[in-house]
């Protein structure tokens, strides 16, 4: 049996109840997704930003801080936030894809500041011991480790502002 889209079905598709029927298959997605445009410009303005965080702390300009991970703030956050808050303005707290999205949201900015912030320090810690290695040894001419790898707790906190940020920024201006 054929079912019938109702006058009452086709005006919910743009009140974002697209979980029971999808988005509307002539459509192209990517004009609409308030999360994914969030999540991606959160991510990028996080990266820019590190360039001057560097500049604040270091006292010189590295734009290899665009495209490198850890510092101030933390991109993985600000990513994950903005996805998480513009699913939970688009979509409502109770939809089921802001659970998925908080969820994630928490593992990614857990591992930032536990896992990959101590692996980090343990690189940190592995290359000062490769450096006082004789010159014969053969350890003594690896490449060393990438030591910035995590984020300490203030800047995934700085990450996630960021993102809760944009998220409301851009639904704000849609």
């Amino acid at each position: 049996m054929d079912e019938v889209m109702t006058v009452a079905d086709a005006a919910s598709f743009g009140r974002g109840n697209r979980a029971l029927y999808g988005s509307p298959p002539s459509q192209n997605p990517f004009p609409h997704n308030l999360p994914i445009f969030s999540a991606f410009l959160a991510f990028a303005l996080a990266q820019f930003l590190k360039v001057f965080t560097n500049w604040y702390k270091e006292k010189r300009w590295d734009s290899k801080r665009m495209i490198s991970s850890g510092g101030m703030p933390s991109s993985h956050s600000a990513t994950v936030t903005a996805l998480a808050v513009a699913i939970g303005l688009e979509e409502g707290v109770g939809a089921p894809a802001f659970a998925i999205a908080v969820v994630l949201a928490c593992v990614v900015m857990y591992d930032a500041s536990g896992v990959r912030l101590h692996a980090g320090r343990q690189a940190e810690l592995l290359n000062q011991i490769v450096c006082e290695f004789p010159p014969e040894h053969p350890l003594s001419t690896v490449r060393p480790l990438r030591e910035l790898l995590g984020h300490t707790p203030i800047q995934v906190v700085a990450g996630g502002v960021l993102g809760c940020v944009v998220a409301y920024l851009m639904r704000s201006t849609s």
